[in-house]
């Protein structure tokens, strides 16, 4: 057996084994792409008339948002602001365990639209393409171990695509659709795999990184040329035993005028949930609506509302903006709508793969197992 016949054999054995998973997690993540594009069209409560009111404040938004929620506390919703022309959110979970999506208008406080997000499409299809509707602890080997395959089929499939001759190059780039139906299955398979395999590649890394990010560390160190920044990880912390005086204000609102001001240029601004008290109370300010890139951290002191820490995107090291930029990444919107459809083609194209993959598995084995034909007899022979 040749080098290359031993890559073929592992080539073929990882991906029949990695094939349904790599198939759902490309599907899903194509379908995904254009999520906000899709729900723009079809969720009309997303989009607000511009006004030349201010926003309300956090705790307004909270209060109308919990009317009919009375067993809600305030302490545990999250509220986003989405930028000009876009309703605000508050987000929670009900006594009975039902994630909510309460969509309002920033500037009257208005009830648009309240969702079950349990049996939203686009939270169904995240969810399948996360965690397979496993158990998160189960989910993150099956999916990581199969993203992991992946990226090594990418590798085997450009060995085995690489042409020998010269006179093989350009059937190695184009598809011969005139040819019989196995030819075709097989172009789309060896064509189609080169072309995507860089950009399918690079999904595959970013999102390995969210489920490994002893990963993205590693990426982060190499991208900091083996430097590290040990304050941008570092978490700000609350003495629950130094006495402090309450915020004059509630202490959303806090938070929210306290980032107004050192964000003046964002957005989208995302309030986290102020919890027991114990936890900073966090807030992420985002320089462009729907995007998650360019974005300041801040943490508060849960009852004083003091600036307890401010992680700025101009300060980050390569490597924290390289951390900052992954989930734009691994949905192409980095580029803006040129990125997600490079990014929905790959995505479809990884699925097509395990298909024409198997279908050339297939077609092989039965052509393998074809009887030959028997001899012929001469009249008369003995």
């Amino acid at each position: 057996m040749t080098l290359k016949q031993a890559i073929g054999k592992v080539h073929l054995w990882l991906g029949l084994a990695s094939g349904l998973v790599v198939f759902i997690v490309s599907l899903t993540g194509a379908i995904f792409t254009f999520q906000d594009e899709i729900r723009d069209l079809t969720e009309p409560w997303r989009k607000v008339e511009a006004s030349a009111i201010a926003p309300l404040l956090p705790s307004q938004l909270q209060a109308a948002a919990l009317a009919k929620h009375p067993g809600v506390k305030r302490e545990t919703t999250w509220v986003t602001y989405f930028g000009p022309e876009r309703s605000a959110t508050v987000f929670f979970t009900n006594p009975a365990g039902v994630p909510t999506q309460v969509y309002l208008n920033p500037h009257t406080g208005q009830v648009l639209k309240e969702q079950d997000l349990r049996w939203h499409f686009f939270s169904i299809v995240q969810a399948i393409h996360m965690t397979l509707l496993l158990p998160e602890a189960i989910a993150k080997w099956v999916v990581g171990g199969s993203v992991v395959i992946f990226l090594l089929m990418l590798g085997t499939g450009l060995v085995l695509w690489w042409p020998k001759r010269k006179q093989e190059r350009k059937q190695r780039f184009t598809i011969k659709w005139g040819a019989r139906w196995r030819r075709v299955n097989y172009d789309l398979h060896n064509v189609l795999g080169f072309y995507a395999a860089s950009v399918a590649g690079l999904l595959a890394l970013t999102g390995l990184f969210m489920v490994f990010p002893v990963l993205l560390d590693s990426a982060m160190l190499v991208a900091n040329g083996g430097q590290t920044y040990p304050a941008e990880k570092a978490e700000a912390k609350v003495d629950t035993l130094q006495a402090v005086t309450a915020a004059a204000q509630q202490l959303p609102d806090v938070v929210y005028e306290a980032v107004r001001r050192h964000s003046p240029g964002a957005e989208m601004m995302i309030i986290g949930p102020i919890g027991d008290g114990k936890a900073p109370a966090q807030c992420w300010a985002y320089q462009k609506a729907l995007h998650y890139y360019h974005r300041d951290e801040y943490a508060f002191h849960p009852k004083s509302g003091q600036l307890l820490q401010a992680r700025m995107h101009a300060g980050l090291s390569n490597g924290g903006k390289l951390s900052e930029m992954n989930y734009d990444l691994h949905t192409g919107q980095i580029l803006g709508i040129g990125g997600k459809i490079v990014a929905f083609l790959a995505s479809l194209i990884a699925a097509s793969l395990p298909v024409t993959g198997t279908v050339l598995w297939w077609g092989r084995r039965h052509k393998n197992k074809k009887p030959k034909p028997q001899s012929r007899v001469t009249v008369g022979a003995r």
